[in-house]
């Protein structure tokens, strides 16, 4: 939706106390997929600025650490003048807001068609193009790694991929990973998640994920299908599983 509620301040009380109890952290929140910050369209853009205002008020009140946005698409401009109008876009959202304890966070995307963020180098720009005004971070999506090109279901590719954020994102920027198999494959551009191990990245490709020592302490967030009830719960325990050390066999001699 375009707009939302102010949260209940009942609410908000009763979210920091679980936070509180179940040590909770960090919280992150998604924009709305309706928002382009990137848009060349005037009042695509206006309602955008708008909304994604609203977004970062509603963070800030509810005590939120980070609140995750797509770049948006560039359709009528190029990358780099769509990350100008993404910037200047930003700073009319956040004017007057003093937004201090609350990083932004662009997420990769799958890169199909004009869509900003289908590679390292253009959330890259995007940072710097908006590090002045707010803090700013990444989220990578797994399946959105996959689609895009970056084969994270290998371990070769794993290696590469990783050694790439680390180079042109920094890991350190890296705070948070949705954690998504996908229905398409390899470089396919697609965005359609999955189940944990039931898509092309798979079990081994994950456990390779989670167990990677520059990954591992990083917060995992699914954004995987509900097509059952428990869905979720499901997937949860799948990687609970995965992050587990494999029994080791040893051999006894006669």
């Amino acid at each position: 939706m375009w707009r939302a509620n102010d949260p209940d301040p009942d609410q908000i009380r009763k979210l920091r106390a679980a936070r509180e109890r179940y040590d909770l952290t960090p919280l992150a929140i998604h924009d709305s997929y309706l928002i382009n910050l990137a848009a060349a369209d005037p009042a695509m853009r206006e309602r955008s600025i708008e909304a994604f205002r609203g977004e970062v008020r509603r963070a800030m009140a509810i005590g939120a650490e980070y609140l995750v946005a797509h770049p948006g698409s560039y359709g009528g401009q190029d990358a780099e003048g769509s990350v100008r109008t993404l910037a200047e876009s930003l700073r009319a959202a956040i004017h007057g807001l003093k937004v201090k304890h609350l990083m932004v966070l662009f997420e990769n995307t799958a890169g199909r068609g004009t869509m900003l963020g289908g590679c390292f180098e253009e959330l890259r720009m995007i940072r710097e193009a908006v590090a002045g005004d707010v803090p700013a971070g990444f989220c990578l999506d797994t399946a959105h790694c996959l689609a895009a090109g970056y084969d994270v279901a290998s371990a070769e590719g794993l290696r590469s991929t990783v050694g790439d954020a680390g180079r042109i994102l920094g890991l350190d920027h890296v705070r948070l990973i949705h954690a998504n198999d996908s229905k398409a494959p390899l470089g396919s551009r697609l965005d359609r998640h999955e189940h944990i191990g039931k898509g092309f990245i798979g079990e081994e490709g994950f456990r390779r994920i989670l167990a990677h020592p520059k990954l591992r302490a990083k917060p995992f967030i699914l954004e995987t299908p509900q097509d059952r009830e428990g869905d979720d719960r499901r997937d949860v325990e799948t990687l609970k599983r995965l992050c587990r050390k494999r029994p080791t066999t040893t051999k006894r001699s006669n």
